[in-house]
């Protein structure tokens, strides 16, 4: 069983990074496949090359304003990757739109997934992709992080630089609106089912 890397352990890599600039290829190591799975979400997997790039890139040229204390430099990575998403507005809600239109979410979309599953999962997904598309860039954000990501409130507003009673009602608000656009469904049970393809 693999071992998953201790949270705080980044701060170490960061701090020793500013001696040693290769240590920070640890934490690139440690955090590029999920940055790159939650931008190719967002924007497609050309895209998210990109985003990921440009994460790391800004997160090291900024290494030395990282606070230690906080550990874990996860919600720090997923804020710069969130706000080089923001200039990919466009995209992203075009991604979402083509979702709506197909049900078909490229970066789970699985070989070996059965038919009767894909079809039912399909008018759902197409509601989601279309609710995505209409929310406002944070309350967006929020929602991925928390759903998509399992960062905890706290983690979110130290990703996206904004109090942890922000998260809470963007979270509430974009709850409310993707469930009404899912009928009244569940958007967790929603999301289960996107995610599984």
């Amino acid at each position: 069983m693999e071992r998953r890397p201790d949270p705080s352990e980044d701060s170490v890599l960061v701090q020793a990074s500013q001696t040693d600039p290769q240590r920070f290829a640890e934490l690139y190591d440690r955090h590029a496949p999920d940055i790159h799975r939650y931008a190719a979400r967002r924007l497609g997997h050309s895209a998210a090359d990109d985003v990921v790039a440009e994460t790391f890139l800004v997160a090291f040229r900024r290494r030395n304003r990282f606070d230690p204390s906080r550990g874990s430099a996860r919600p720090w990575l997923y804020g710069i990757a969130s706000n080089l998403i923001a200039g990919h507005r466009r995209s992203e809600v075009m991604q979402y739109r083509v979702l709506a239109r197909t049900a078909v979410d490229p970066v789970v979309e699985g070989h070996d997934d059965r038919a009767d599953s894909r079809v039912a999962a399909a008018a759902v997904t197409r509601q989601l992709g279309a609710a995505l598309a209409r929310l406002s860039k944070g309350d967006r954000d929020v929602l991925l992080l928390v759903a998509w990501e399992s960062l905890t409130y706290e983690e979110v507003a130290q990703a996206l630089a904004i109090p942890v009673g922000t998260v809470r009602s963007r979270l509430n608000r974009a709850r409310k609106k993707v469930r009404k656009a899912l009928g009244g469904a569940d958007p967790t049970a929603a999301r289960e089912e996107f995610t599984r393809g």
